[in-house]
């Protein structure tokens, strides 16, 4: 029987010249395409790819048995600045162990129109670099030459892979306009996939089969007299046909995938599609599954050594424990206890995953680790309290969601306990996180709280409460349009984390001046900030501030938004229907309250009307109410956003709230001036 040596294999991408290819020959750049100026079917397009070609191959080779080959060729025109950034070119390369993935045959070409004809400037071998991001992943980056508005560039470049239970999203969509592709996958009868399409576009594959062959040439040794004598070798070839299943996706005028704001990772609306290994059938030999069940999944990575194997460990933290239990008397004291114990004692290493990198017994005593070494730390030391404690397995915001059942759905593991019928959620790999308060990064859908029996049970991600974040403003508004005050600012939840992720480490006076700049060049004084390192309370920020050109004079009239600086002048939803959920990523309120001093000697001639919407099912809401005093001017605010993730088919209603809040926030309040005799001075005097 011939043996196959599975150890090597795996699916990515290739060239495929069928269909118009030879109009697309690698080097052949035309002079139309030099020319071209901005794209027909997109003129807002910074770039364009002309063409694109991939193919997925198997290819066999004596002693190693399938490695993946994957041959790309695109071509890229640049119509502005802005797309210089599609001139540098990076690839992911996985590795483990002595098994790696590697790049051969890269070639690259930059082409411009000068002096009447095509020039073309080579890639030297300088230009390409290869970076080790982690213990699994390598990058190989190169940047082309002589880029410039209105040239061509194109590449190509092949990746020859050993693995096959894991393979790489291939994208049908790109951030920018692709008008041609071609791509192919090619796979022996052996090995069987399962295609899971993902986005919006119209995709149809076309499908068939064509026959290959395995090549073998066999040696074999005699010896005459009885093993004493002349050895002779004989060479037999032998060969094995099989069928390769082939899928081609010949697509064109493919649109570029538009940026929204609110949305948690644009990949993962993005068109692709995925190949999902399900089984491994040899001739000769037993099927090997690799499709399974959640069920099965979960069971898998916790009775390995690298996850559940993990949690048996406590001799390493048993002192600790034992210190941190002389200090609490109640459950709740406890747990948040050691919370606060992993997570000042531990620093993420920013390696993801849910096996352990290190470890956790390394891990704690080195103080450093990846995001189980820390969090299955965490959920040891909760059970060895005697704590219901157990991990929860999370696919991150840009891993997107799993929805098959595969170890590759899930990148992160975090921790929970149950205690007065509650359950709560925790992460130690952020200095600024707290019980029930995630990383935002682990803030996506649903994860799989593991029981001790290996089952395990869906939990919602999703925090319900309001993050708030609350100004109140005193100004006096001055006859030339500047006003000068104090601002109180006041961050709860989710917006103080956000603001210590973002600032704590910051030098306050260059805190200041991108605060100063962020609100039109307001000149700042007296500032005061509380709590800026106090983990789950808010931060105050207090200060003075003067700013010009708040108010437009013209004549006698003042005219001005009575929120001023924090007016929203522009709706952030723009498109006329959005397919994809809208992502707040957490739940939110804001609050503004203004007391405004109009100048001496005038007076209000007209004040934007009270507003309170309400979106169907409550979604979100906004009230608006504003109270003249005379002298003086009051007005409240209130925006609620009730969910953290908002399905698409409320889009046009939220759309409209927006709409609502930017046209009432910025209507104007009219003072005009006071007369001599007490009134009101017009623009229709002598009449």
């Amino acid at each position: 029987m011939i043996q196959f040596r599975t150890t090597a294999l795996l699916v990515l991408l290739t060239i495929s010249f069928s269909g118009n290819a030879q109009d697309f020959k690698f080097g052949k750049v035309s002079e139309e395409e030099i020319k071209e100026t901005f794209n027909p079917s997109d003129s807002s397009a910074a770039a364009t790819v002309l063409y694109r070609s991939k193919e997925i191959r198997f290819k066999y080779s004596s002693g190693t048995g399938f490695n993946v080959v994957t041959e790309v060729f695109e071509r890229i025109k640049i119509y502005d600045k802005a797309g210089f950034d599609y001139a540098t070119v990076s690839q992911s390369l996985y590795r483990n162990n002595n098994d790696i993935e590697t790049v051969s045959g890269l070639k690259a070409y930059t082409y411009s129109w000068k002096n009447g004809k095509i020039e073309k400037s080579k890639m030297e071998k300088s230009a390409v670099f290869t970076t080790e991001l982690n213990k699994y992943r390598n990058e190989e980056k190169f940047t082309l030459p002589n880029v410039k508005e209105g040239c061509v560039i194109e590449y190509q470049y092949r990746i020859t892979s050993p693995f096959y239970y894991s393979i790489d999203e291939i994208a049908l969509q790109y951030d920018i306009p692709i008008k041609q592709q071609e791509i192919s996958i090619s796979a022996p009868e052996y090995f069987v996939f399962k295609p899971n399409m993902k986005g919006y576009l119209a995709v149809n594959p076309k499908y068939s089969t064509k026959s290959d062959k395995i090549n073998f040439t066999n040696k074999s040794r005699t010896t005459s007299g009885g093993g004493w004598g002349a050895t002779s070798t004989e060479y037999s070839n032998q060969s094995i046909d099989y069928k390769v299943n082939t899928t081609d996706y010949n697509m064109t005028n493919v649109p570029a995938l538009n940026e929204e704001p609110y949305v948690n990772d644009m990949d993962n609306y993005r068109s692709s599609v995925n190949y999902e290994l399900q089984y491994v059938k040899f001739p000769q030999q037993l099927q090997e599954n690799y499709t399974t069940t959640w069920e099965d999944v979960i069971k898998k990575i916790y009775k390995s050594d690298g996850f559940g194997g993990q949690l048996k460990s406590t001799k390493y933290f048993k002192d600790d424990l034992e210190i941190l239990r002389g200090k609490t008397s109640t459950e709740t004291e406890l747990m948040g206890a050691i919370f606060s114990h992993v997570q000042g004692r531990m620093n993420w290493n920013n390696i993801y995953g849910y096996y352990v990198d290190k470890g956790v017994k390394t891990a704690y005593k080195e103080r450093t680790g990846n995001i189980a070494d820390i969090n299955l730390i965490l959920t040891a030391m909760l059970q060895g309290a005697g704590l219901n404690a157990n991990p929860v397995l999370v696919s991150t915001r840009n891993h997107g969601v799993p929805m098959s059942p595969t170890r590759e759905g899930f990148n992160y593991v975090i921790a929970s306990v149950e205690m007065d019928g509650n359950l709560l959620l925790l992460d130690a790999t952020n200095k600024y996180a707290r019980p029930n308060l995630l990383p935002t990064r682990a803030l996506n859908w649903y994860g799989k709280k593991i029981q001790k029996d290996g089952s395990s049970v869906s939990v919602n991600l999703f925090p319900y409460n309001l993050s708030e974040e609350s100004v109140q403003l005193s100004v006096r508004l001055k006859e030339n349009g500047s006003i000068e005050g104090k601002q109180r600012h006041t961050n709860k939840d989710y917006n103080a984390y956000l603001f210590r992720n973002k600032y704590a480490n910051s030098v306050e006076d260059d805190y200041l001046e991108k605060l100063e700049n962020k609100n039109h060049g307001m000149e700042i004084s007296d500032y005061s900030i509380k709590n800026k390192d106090g983990k789950g309370k808010p931060i105050l920020e207090s200060y003075s501030f003067s700013l010009d050109n708040q108010a437009d004079v013209v004549g006698d009239k003042i005219y001005f938004s009575p929120l001023f600086h924090l007016t929203m002048n522009e709706n952030p939803f723009k498109l006329e229907e959005r397919e994809y959920p809208i992502d707040f990523t957490f739940p939110w309120r804001e609050k503004y309250i203004v007391n405004i001093t109009i100048p001496e000697g005038y007076e209000v001639t007209s004040l934007p009307e009270n507003e309170n919407l309400t979106m169907v099912d409550k979604i979100g809401g906004f009230q608006y109410q504003i109270l003249d005093n005379g002298t003086t001017l009051q007005l409240r605010v209130d925006v609620k956003i009730n969910q953290a993730v908002i399905p698409a088919n409320y889009y046009n209603g939220l759309k409209e709230l927006f709409k609502n809040i930017v046209e009432k926030q910025t209507e104007k309040v009219v003072l005009s001036k006071i007369t001599s005799n007490g009134t009101t001075e017009s623009s229709g005097k002598g009449r």
